[in-house]
């Protein structure tokens, strides 16, 4: 099966896309773009833990009521929430109720502001993670590698919860910290442009 696909409008997607009518925009305007705005790093890593096990359309649909609990992501607010917070938030049908991974936010908000503290910005943190092309795998061939094996394994050293290697990448994929579109994909050009004209943290 190939990896591209022709959508409606006549362009040459990855084939993700067919899987919901939605994905097209995220695919064209965010995914793989590449993010040095700590905020939206914190929404991006947050809401791929909380895409464990799911669909990212389940997430893509409740992105709006996630912005508005956890106060569009500012991690300085998030690491304020207590207890109480976390059960308010569990009973809130507008996101996923699970426990662990709504206290994994409010934990990782914490280890968020201890990491500007320490390295000056999330985007300074993860931009030091940024794989040298050759040793980038094919396109949409993996779910893991090195990069986000050791990612995964720095942060949770720091006390992150949620960040297994394969959330990780996924979190690369979508802040860019490498190109995962598709040969082919008429967004793959776009993607490598926007990374060579990114001012690195």
């Amino acid at each position: 099966m190939g990896t591209t696909t022709i959508s409606a409008d006549g362009k040459t997607r990855c084939k993700w896309c067919d899987a919901a009518p939605e994905f097209d925009v995220y695919h064209d305007t965010e995914w793989g773009f590449p993010v040095g705005d700590d905020r939206r790093l914190f929404e991006k890593i947050c809401l791929e833990g909380f895409q464990s096990g799911l669909s990212w359309r389940t997430i893509l649909t409740k992105r709006e009521n996630f912005r508005t609990v956890f106060h569009n992501f500012d991690f300085d607010l998030v690491a304020e929430f207590t207890d109480r917070d976390a059960e308010r938030l569990l009973r809130d049908a507008g996101i996923i109720r699970h426990r662990g991974k709504i206290e994994a936010i409010i934990n990782n908000a914490k280890r968020a502001r201890e990491m500007v503290a320490l390295e000056g910005s999330l985007a300074a943190y993860f931009w030091q993670f940024e794989p040298r092309e050759d040793s980038v795998a094919k396109p949409q061939t993996a779910s893991m590698s090195e990069i986000s094996v050791a990612l995964s394994k720095d942060l949770k050293k720091r006390g992150w919860k949620f960040v297994g290697p394969t959330t990780v990448y996924a979190f690369m994929q979508a802040m860019g910290l490498i190109n995962d579109h598709a040969e082919g994909c008429f967004m793959r050009p776009v993607i490598d442009a926007a990374r060579r004209e990114f001012e690195r943290p």
